[in-house]
């Protein structure tokens, strides 16, 4: 299932396990967020109704983008201005879209060991 949420003034289609760079949300690294604001959602091509639809991730690290050099110049006025700026992100992981659940290797591998005891 894939979503598009928008935060940050910026748009994102995610799914389930996805890694994003965002603009700079309040919380450590480690804690989860809840993006609501859920533009569109389905999957494959059909689409379903987004009311009340909510994105969980969770906050990987709090980090800065590369450096942007700002340069002002007026020519014959001897005016030159230089200024660098580096913007901060938050990087997530997403969880789960409403009901939907990332798949991670960590969750299947005890299920597998399990089967065999089981068995035997």
């Amino acid at each position: 299932m894939f979503a598009i949420v928008r935060t940050g003034g910026k748009q994102y289609r995610v799914a389930a396990g996805d890694k994003i760079v965002v603009e700079k949300l309040d919380g450590e690294a480690g804690s989860s967020v809840t993006l609501g604001d859920v533009l569109l959602a389905g999957e494959g091509s059909e689409l379903t109704p987004t009311d009340g639809l909510t994105v969980s991730a969770e906050i990987i690290a709090q980090a800065k983008g590369e450096k942007v050099i700002v340069f002002k110049k007026r020519r014959r006025h001897n005016y030159r201005r230089k200024n660098g700026h580096r913007q901060n992100h938050t990087i997530l992981r997403i969880t789960a879209i409403g009901d939907h659940k990332a798949e991670n290797a960590k969750t299947a591998a005890p299920a597998e060991a399990e089967a065999p005891a089981a068995e035997a």
